[in-house]
């Protein structure tokens, strides 16, 4: 199996990764948003709900 970073080949203790640096990569990306999940939901998942018992801001 390749890194899917840089596509060298994985090492067993950073798995499916390369190395650290290649896992702090990844990371970022979904941290800033650089990945997404796609959502078949056809509700505004940004649109929260208060529930009950919480006061309307």
């Amino acid at each position: 199996m390749s890194c899917p970073i840089c596509k060298k080949p994985t090492e067993p203790e950073h798995r499916p990764f390369c190395s650290a640096r290649c896992k702090d990569i990844d990371l970022s990306k979904w941290l800033i948003g650089g990945y997404v999940i796609a959502n078949d939901d056809e509700s505004d998942s940004s649109e929260v709900e208060p529930e009950a018992g919480d006061p309307e801001v």
